[in-house]
């Protein structure tokens, strides 16, 4: 049986006001997803369609409901893959009916840095 592992999500939390009086984002909140699949990325950032160039990192394959939008979102992964990902774009899960097994929301991430 295949068994996926705990990730962290990380929200962006409420903005605050800084001394300038401009909004900035607040401290992120942390959401702990459990059973979740990771698979090295894809050569997808290659193509004319990520004409940005966003390199995915890995994929990762959310249990059946989880239903929270991932949109603006990083995630902290355990090791062997320890690091924080940015969540690529506003992932969306397939249908219920065509996915056979516990997953259904691929979600592709791309390093962090800064």
């Amino acid at each position: 049986m295949i068994v996926g592992t705990s990730i962290t999500v990380l929200r962006p939390g409420e903005p605050v006001v800084d001394r300038f009086h401009n909004a900035i984002p607040g401290k992120p909140v942390e959401e702990r997803v459990d059973n979740v699949l990771i698979a090295p990325g894809t050569t997808a950032e290659l193509e004319a369609s990520r004409p940005e160039g966003a390199v995915v990192a890995f994929t990762l394959h959310f249990p059946k409901g989880y239903s929270k939008s991932l949109e603006g979102c990083h995630v902290k992964l355990p090791a062997p893959w320890e690091g924080t990902y940015r969540v690529i774009g506003a992932p969306r899960p397939y249908m219920d009916a065509n996915t056979p097994t516990r997953w259904h929301m691929p979600v592709e991430v791309e390093d962090a840095h800064g």
